[in-house]
């Protein structure tokens, strides 16, 4: 039996030692339903529970508590992750003022395993059998309000000072010209809590400046969300990122600490409301010095400000009409058709014989200057189309997250949208690899008939086939490693997006009066042009060429069989050896090579696609929870429509034509 005069936090944390189950969440709701059955069998011991917690409540401060439990921190990655680190291994010390520490002491990280699993009813459960409307000293509660009130005003300073960031008043002059709903918000807390207060004021004033207070957090969220879409055009940086989350953390616990210190109309069991509140607090406590948690959390802020610039780029590279996708055929022919050559100086590289890490660098500028020069030329690359388009997707399915009932229904766009993005692919492997085959062999046949001998012996031919192999060889593997390359390209390019749109490049670059002497101020302006337009995709071609080359370079500095396979590259290879070997293989032989094309591409484009869906959707946040519907949405609609895959519909086609007519 708890003694009323006992120490309140080690005894609260003996009780919550006992109640700590061994097994799952069943076990946690029993224990729980055990201590409330206890509590409404047994008086004299709700009594002395209750007056325990009362008494923490009038000895400890909350307003710590209340306003940065759950909240991302002020200060930086590398400070908070070393305070992290440091209070793994020395725990702080119990700070006596603070309730926040206090449940510190009481409750451990092992907690989140049973408290999450207990449902708000049966907690509500709990507060009700405790009574405290039968308390006799309800000082504790007093306390409380008052911290809670004081928690207000904090939260409200800091929404209205983050209001006036400079950044936020770049993006969105309207917060400076004219009022800004921040510090309106703050002034309708400040009236709110001293109405509180006083208790001078009619409930039904009170509940007025509650329901404006709230309207008001609605505001703030609208212009949040305008913030953030215009610096998707004009580029955000980090800190503006994680801003915006934290500014969208403390509207949501202002909302909270408002609806709990006067609960809106309507609201039947207060005490759900106020267990929901306090079990957020405890799972934000137990998680105070999880490291894992808060880097996932940064590693999403840092992902979701590359990835709407990727997923905005990925637009242009999924056709809907018939002309686009021939134009993506002609444009992916003359990226095979740069390939071939790449693939041919690649081989010359390597017959030099030079030094290992001149050798890695060669390769790395062959392959950087080769998909630069593609890009320039407005010819495209099949395999880097899976990182750009996965992150319009993404931004696609988030979309549809808040659409309830509706959602199975709003998953069509989607299919439709998944359909064009497969059928594009597939124009671009098509013409990358039915351009780099023949291309090779006809280099090859040209070099045999001015030279007398094959660009590619009769050993390095056999030696190239067996690298495509798709069972003798690592070259699934190595596949893989391309994918992944490709995946940190499409970040790359993002991020360059980004830093050209925030920096504001182009403007930057027109102050520059030399280059307007000598290349005159309309050629200049066409650079600049170019440059906002596309410095994110030739950073991304560039960086990926240097990731390719890298790849095999880091494998033989650590003394790794680590490589990369490209299905362009691949592809070129095959044409090579045949040509090289006379085309006097057997049938198997090049079937087997051919197999091993379309396998290296096929895990190319799956690796680098499912880690663009996997960081967008986690960037933005989103636990699509109908994946299962739209894989049968998507199967369904291509035993339906099989063509849509790999052609646009005729129907799309005669529109567009109809469209150009009446134009």
């Amino acid at each position: 039996m708890m003694h009323p005069d006992a120490e309140a936090v080690p005894a609260l944390a003996a009780l919550v030692a006992q109640m700590r189950p061994r097994r799952g969440g069943g076990a946690a709701t029993l224990q729980v339903q055990a201590l409330i059955d206890m509590l409404e069998t047994r008086p004299e011991l709700r009594a002395a529970l209750r007056a325990m917690l009362l008494k923490l409540f009038s000895e400890r401060h909350a307003v710590l508590l209340f306003a940065t439990s759950g909240i991302y921190p002020e200060t930086g990655v590398v400070t908070e992750t070393f305070r992290r680190c440091s209070h793994k291994l020395l725990p702080e010390a119990d700070d006596a003022a603070q309730l926040k520490s206090a449940i510190g002491s009481i409750f451990c990280r092992r907690d989140l395993l049973w408290l999450d699993q207990v449902s708000p009813e049966t907690w509500g459960a709990l507060f009700h059998a405790l009574k405290f409307d039968q308390a006799e000293d309800a000082g504790g509660l007093r306390q409380l309000l008052t911290d809670l009130l004081e928690a207000m005003r904090v939260v409200a300073h800091r929404i209205a000072a983050a209001g006036l960031e400079p950044e936020m008043l770049r993006l969105d002059p309207d917060l400076e010209n004219h009022q800004s709903p921040f510090l309106a918000l703050c002034e309708e807390a400040l009236l709110l809590t001293r109405q509180l207060e006083e208790a001078t004021e009619p409930p039904e004033t009170v509940t007025d400046t509650q329901r404006h207070l709230l309207v008001l957090v609605d505001q703030c969220r609208q212009t949040i969300e305008r913030v953030r879409r215009r610096a998707q055009q004009t580029g955000a940086s980090f800190h503006l990122t994680f801003r915006l989350r934290r500014l969208a953390q403390h509207l949501k616990r202002l909302e909270a600490l408002a609806e709990l210190v006067c609960p809106p109309d309507g609201d039947a069991d207060p005490a759900l409301r106020r267990a929901a509140f306090w079990g957020e607090l405890l799972a934000a406590e137990c998680r105070r010095n999880d490291l894992h948690r808060f880097w996932r959390q940064n590693t999403e802020l840092m992902a979701l400000r590359v990835t709407e610039n990727a997923g905005k780029s990925g637009e242009h590279y999924i056709t809907e009409t018939r002309p686009e996708y021939y134009a993506m055929l002609r444009s992916a022919a003359g990226g095979g058709f740069i390939i071939a050559f790449m693939a041919a100086n690649k081989y010359l590289l390597l017959k030099l014989g030079l030094a290992p890490l001149a050798e890695v660098l060669a390769f790395s500028l062959n392959y950087a200057l080769g998909f630069v020069l593609i890009h320039m030329l407005h010819f495209t690359v099949a395999t880097k189309q899976p990182a750009m388009t996965a992150n319009a997707i993404a931004a696609a399915i988030g979309e549809t997250q808040g659409a309830g009932r509706e959602r199975e229904r709003d998953l069509e766009p989607l299919v439709q949208l998944v359909a064009r993005t497969l059928r594009t692919q597939f124009a671009a492997i098509l013409g990358n690899i039915g351009i780099a085959i023949p291309t090779a062999m006809l280099l090859s046949l040209v070099l045999w008939w001015i030279t007398g001998s094959h660009f590619v012996d009769a050993e390095k031919a056999r030696q190239l086939l067996q690298e495509i192999d798709p069972v003798g060889s690592g070259a699934v593997l190595y596949a893989a490693v391309a994918g992944v390359c490709l995946f940190l390209a499409g970040l790359i390019a993002g991020y360059y997006d980004n830093l050209c749109g925030y920096n504001r490049i182009p403007q930057r670059l027109l102050q520059l009066e030399w280059p307007r002497r000598v290349f005159g101020r309309a050629r200049w302006q066409r650079v600049a042009a170019y440059v906002e337009n596309n410095l994110g995709a030739l950073a991304g071609n560039f960086f990926f060429g240097f990731l390719l080359g890298g790849a095999s370079g880091l494998g033989m500095l650590l003394g790794l069989p680590l490589d990369i396979r490209h299905i362009a590259f691949s592809s070129a290879y095959w044409g090579y050896a045949l040509a090289g070997l006379e085309f006097g293989v057997s049938w198997q032989v090049a079937a087997l090579g051919a197999l091993g094309v379309l396998v290296i591409g096929l895990v190319n484009l799956l690796v680098s696609f499912y880690l663009a869906m996997w960081v967008g959707l986690k960037a933005r946040g989103v636990d699509f929870a109908q994946r299962r519907q739209l894989l049968s949405a998507v199967l369904r609609h291509l035993r339906q429509n099989p063509r849509e895959f790999f052609l646009p519909p005729k129907a799309t086609f005669a529109a567009s034509r109809q469209t150009d007519q009446d134009s």
